[in-house]
């Protein structure tokens, strides 16, 4: 088991929680109190600051509940924190909706998965293999 440790900056800031055992990801609570008009976007603040272990990144990624039942997603998706950011987290909400959101202190609002990164070193070369796909890129595959 690795060990992700939190700060809390505020009064009332909750700590990720995972909802149930074998959760990929942990639950970021709101600290703000906001009303996201439909098509507007929102800077959502969770009160915490983590400090990553070695090697390792969080994503940030939607809540499937408030994007099925209010249109409601993570704008950057998967939003990426390094493992030297130890600010504030904050999530970018979009409310794709027809009607305004209402975000309330201690609303569940988005997950966070920690993840391992690899560090690749960077070589320029003058040629790329080739491949069966090549260069084909969006829909190369079939609608």
């Amino acid at each position: 088991m690795v060990t992700l440790k939190v700060k809390t900056l505020y009064e009332g800031a909750i700590l990720p929680a995972y909802a149930y055992p074998g959760d990929a990801g942990m639950d970021l609570f709101s600290v703000d109190d906001k009303i996201i008009q439909p098509n507007d976007i929102a800077l959502i603040n969770t009160g915490i600051v983590i400090e990553l272990p070695p090697m390792t990144e969080a994503q940030i990624r939607p809540r499937s509940g408030l994007a099925l039942k209010h249109g409601v997603t993570v704008l950057n998706t998967p939003g990426t924190i390094d493992e030297g950011y130890h600010g504030e987290i904050g999530i970018i909400l979009i409310n794709h909706g027809k009607e305004p959101f209402h975000v309330t202190k201690e609303m569940r609002i988005a997950q966070l998965v920690v993840k391992p990164t690899l560090i690749v070193s960077i070589v320029k070369v003058s040629e790329i293999q080739s491949s069966k796909r090549g260069s084909d890129g969006f829909g190369s595959s079939g609608v």
